[in-house]
């Protein structure tokens, strides 16, 4: 392990692509380049929030360089002192933003540091978010605040901790220098403190990467900065890409001979590589969606920029993990149209990958790669069934094995389950329910408990439009399509929310404990249907303790929660770090089992007091509390 200065940079990427090397931070279009090297901006009085020792130690570095008792630490992780090899640049990209193409994108507020080789071979980059203003800042100032800063370094390390493909995050460095944020976008401005994180991944290369070409956008009338220059800039870029983050394909394919020849841009010319290539980037993003749906976990900004061209996850804005289950679930409070839910994640992240074929057919015909396509459906299917067998802890497959989670996913959905304390629980459930009755009563008393109540489900399932405007939009369109297409929106869209409308007129209707009754009904139908499925794997053999170990490790306890995160962030912005501190410890260890005895029988309690005739006024026990709490 090394100290900070002894680190060793092999910064490929910035001498094997096109760089701008002007310096000049203005915004502008950058056309020719991939990167333009910049500055980072400097902070007052730089402290250290929290580190994450095993992501640093990737780059080789020596947890005690972490400690607080090295005062300069911060300041390498600031910005305010470059580590020695480090050379600052941001990355040009364009992209397609809520499906419409936006032209220039680029690194507005990240920036790259350089590349460590460590002592295991393999090549990390490292990039600051939050280090000050770019050629592509636009009109932002290139900072971060306190807030997005902490989400974003815990859910990186929450996801890595999950099993989920990650970028890592390394430090979360805060400072007395104040930005102006306006957090509600009501017009009541604070100021915030600049905050600056590092982010560590093998590239932060993504979709957008390769949309610098496109011609003018029938739709937007936007172009690519570097639109025409394809012949001079894509196969160096698709090189460095497969050679340096693909190498198993570039041998396989002979990647040296085909650099030496250059041979692209020729519709009978292509070269196999490519083909190979964009398949697997295609696979590995269908299975990375996969990993997302089955954790309950919403991306907010599935953009092409926000694409890794590696599989992995990138660019953590308004992430969610989902609470009760919603299939229509949004976590981006910008997405009016709701365009990213939780349900539609598969579908647009294939969509992407489309206009990904779209972006490198100069060197890859279309009709070639978007044949490749089909694989994502087939991969994404592959995935999802093996992650979702494991969360319910069968191991041999039978036909009817979709329509049994389906129908749980049906389940969840009408009772307002929660979705990680629910697939946890699952795993009490016995093997035999007829020789546990008891242990079988249990288990559905506390799934009963993470059902929502019906005001709160009625409240968060109503439609986004106001009454009085639905029913005008529904008139609208059934009279005039046209008009309503105008203003945004199909008549589809409109039947949905009028469907939402109902739904949340009947839970409003609903008293608690007659919910309460139907979740039971529900749960107590489905779990027989489970228990005859789970009686078929005894008779094949399947080992009781090892289905609960396989569901304990891929169903965690615990996930980065929204709330979890306000509350250290709060902590954080007057200043004690330690609740964020005390948060990635927990969330390092997502699926332990200290404790949990505790928590499930205070949950058994919950539900079987809910659907009683006294639910309403019959309060948890102190005891109760502080086990669902522990």
């Amino acid at each position: 392990m090394k100290k900070l200065e002894e680190i060793e940079f092999d910064n490929l990427t910035l001498r094997t692509l096109p760089v701008d090397d002007s310096y000049n931070p203005n915004t502008r279009q950058v056309p020719g380049a991939c990167f333009s090297l910049v500055a980072p901006g400097k902070v007052d009085n730089p402290q250290l929030v929290a580190a994450s020792p095993e992501a640093l130690s990737l780059l080789d570095i020596d947890p005690s360089e972490v400690q607080i008792k090295r005062p300069d630490f911060v300041k390498f992780f600031s910005g305010n002192r470059p580590l020695p090899g480090s050379q600052y640049a941001a990355h040009c990209y364009a992209g397609h933003q809520f499906g419409y193409f936006s032209g220039q994108l680029g690194d507005g507020a990240a920036m790259y540091i350089g590349e460590v080789v460590n002592s295991a071979g393999e090549r990390w980059e490292l990039q600051f978010k939050g280090a000050g203003p770019t050629p592509y800042s636009r009109a932002a100032d290139g900072r971060k605040v306190l807030r997005s800063s902490v989400r974003e370094f815990l859910c990186s390390e929450a996801m890595y901790h999950l099993g989920v493909p990650t970028t890592r995050a390394g430090t979360c460095v805060t400072s007395d220098t104040r930005i102006v944020r306006d957090p509600l976008y009501d017009g009541n401005a604070i100021r915030e403190r600049a905050t600056v994180i590092t982010r560590i991944a093998p590239t932060f290369l993504r979709f957008g990467s390769f949309e610098i070409f496109k011609p003018t956008d029938s739709q937007t009338g936007r172009t690519g900065p570097s639109v025409g220059r394809e012949a001079e800039m894509l196969p160096a870029m698709l090189h460095h890409t497969i050679r340096t983050y693909y190498p198993h394909l570039w041998a396989e394919h002979g990647g040296d001979a085909l650099a030496a020849s250059h041979r692209a841009g020729n519709e009978d010319a292509w070269h196999p590589l490519y083909r190979a290539w964009f398949g697997e980037v295609v696979r590995r993003t269908a299975s990375l969606v996969a990993a997302w749906q089955a954790v309950g976990w919403c991306h907010g900004v599935l953009n092409t920029d926000n694409m890794s061209i590696i599989g992995v996850t990138i660019d953590y804005g308004p992430f969610g993990f989902l609470d009760a289950y919603d299939p229509n679930h949004v976590c981006n409070g910008s997405d009016d149209g709701g365009r990213y839910t939780y349900k539609a994640q598969p579908d647009i992240c294939r969509w992407n990958c489309a206009k990904l074929a779209e972006a490198v057919k100069w060197a890859l015909p279309e009709r070639i790669a978007k044949a490749e396509l089909a694989v994502y459906d087939e991969e994404y299917r592959r995935t999802y069934t093996r992650l979702m067998r494991a969360k319910l802890g069968l191991t041999k497959q039978e036909e009817g094995d979709e329509g049994l989670v389906a129908d749980l996913f049906q389940l969840m959905d009408e009772a307002g389950a929660d979705f990680t304390s629910t697939f946890r629980t699952l795993a009490r459930f016995p093997m035999d329910p007829a020789a546990d009755p008891s242990a079988a009563r249990d288990t559905e008393d506390a799934l009963v408990s993470y059902c929502t109540e019906p005001e709160v489900l009625a409240a968060q399932r109503g439609s986004r439009i106001p009454p009085q405007n639905l029913t005008m939009l529904l008139q609208l369109a059934q009279r005039d399509p046209a008009l309503l297409a105008q203003l945004g929106a199909t008549p589809g869209m409109i039947q949905e929310e009028a469907e939402r409308h109902k739904a949340s007129e009947k839970l409003r209707a609903m008293s608690a404990q007659d919910k309460a009754r139907a979740d039971r009904t529900a749960w107590a139908q489905w779990l027989t249907r489970y228990g005859e499925r789970l009686g078929r794997e005894v008779a094949a053999g399947a080992d009781p303790a090892a289905r609960v170990a396989t569901m304990n490790a891929t169903n965690p306890r615990f996930v980065l929660r929204n709330w979890m995160a306000h509350e250290a962030i709060q902590a954080a912005e007057g200043g004690d770090f330690s609740q964020v501190q005390d948060l990635l410890e927990l969330l390092r260890t997502p699926f332990t089992t200290e404790n949990e005895d505790a928590s499930f029988r205070a949950a058994v309690a919950r539900g079987r007091r809910a659907s009683e005739p006294s639910a309403v006024a019959a309060p948890a026990s102190a005891e109760e509390a502080a086990a669902a709490a522990a």
